[in-house]
């Protein structure tokens, strides 16, 4: 499960309205029958209008300044095993939202508990992802790509006279390149833009920064994640423990829909990865021998080649440790690998 969480950006300070980003999210229904089209959903209602979700954000902004933002982006990518878990369904997407968000309010560090029903949040669901330049297939297509600009350069220069050439022969070799480059959809290079195949469901969720009653900030952003000050004798409590967040919007859908997650895909390895990776290597050679299998062959799947681990952690060499570090991060980043 891979989670980012963004602020609203408008230039310089955060005083646009949430309307562009809401056109944006509206852009799928554009070719879509109205009987097949997706609707924003909060936590009990499932059919909500693009003109409400812009007018209950953008009205629930008081005594936020020009440097704060007016509502965050959160978006909920599934890994193609995990949709497969569900049946790519998108009635249980937005039921895991739904418990999704609990665990979101849960995460705020605050005199009071906060609950699901003070998040005025709406999401949506889109069914369809496009190939970024961190994808695999992009990368491994990226030098016949950059070759066939070049040719189809030569025959614009040729063409137009600037020099002399053979197009035709050019022309060919175009073909050629399209025909051996490794990533094909359809008998068509895959380039950055086009739409992914497969099941590609996820969740983009506006969430507002200020409460359900307009009354107090919380914001998933914040520096800390269990600070306490006192103000007037009185001890206040803030911020928001994104560990504990990501961690249990893991375990919300492992238990909701019995999903038994490798170690590859868990944010425990993502955690361990970015901290310390000689204790990813250690824990991945560790895995009982099935285990290891599995995720051996979704790294592999990712394009990440991993170096024999020896016996004794302490042998890793740290250019091969970071080699695979930047190969797990891209994978991660593009989808590859649900963590």
């Amino acid at each position: 499960m891979y989670i980012t969480i963004s602020k609203q950006h408008q230039g310089e300070n955060f005083k646009g309205s949430v309307r562009d980003f809401v056109n944006y999210l509206e852009k799928e229904n554009e070719t879509v029958h109205p009987d097949l089209q997706e609707h924003f959903f909060d936590q009990y209602n499932d059919q909500i209008g693009a003109e409400e979700v812009i007018s209950q954000i953008d009205q629930n902004t008081t005594k936020l300044n020009k440097k704060e933002p007016r509502f965050y982006s959160m978006v909920v990518s599934p890994s193609q095993s995990e949709l497969k878990a569900i049946s790519n369904d998108p009635e249980k997407l937005r039921q895991y939202v739904r418990e999704l968000m609990k665990d979101y309010a849960a995460s705020f560090h605050r005199n009071n508990q906060v609950t699901v029903d003070d998040i005025k949040y709406y999401a949506r669901i889109e069914k369809q992802r496009t190939y970024k330049g961190t994808d695999k297939e992009i990368r491994e297509n990226q030098p016949y790509a950059t070759k066939i600009l070049q040719l189809q350069k030569e025959v614009r220069r040729i063409e137009r006279g600037e020099v002399i050439g053979n197009a035709k022969s050019i022309r060919k070799e175009i073909d050629r390149l399209e025909r051996d480059a490794p990533h094909k959809i359809n008998g068509k290079r895959i380039v950055r833009g086009m739409k992914k195949e497969g099941m590609q469901n996820h969740v983009h969720i506006i969430v507002s920064h200020k409460d359900a009653t307009n009354s107090f900030k919380l914001s998933p952003l914040s520096q800390h994640k269990a600070a306490e000050t006192t103000l007037n004798g009185k001890t206040i409590k803030q911020g928001f423990d994104r560990d504990k967040f990501y961690q249990a919007a893991e375990k919300t859908f492992d238990q909701t829909f019995k999903y038994n997650r490798n170690f590859v895909e868990s944010y425990r390895a993502r955690n361990a990865l970015d901290k310390d990776p000689k204790r990813f290597l250690a824990i991945l050679s560790g895995l009982p021998i099935t285990e290891k299998q599995a995720a051996f062959k979704m790294l592999f799947k990712a394009g990440v080649n991993v170096p024999t681990i020896p016996t004794n952690k302490v042998q890793v060499a740290y250019k091969a440790l970071m080699k695979l570090k930047r190969g797990v991060e891209v994978a991660i980043n593009s989808g590859s690998i649900g963590i």
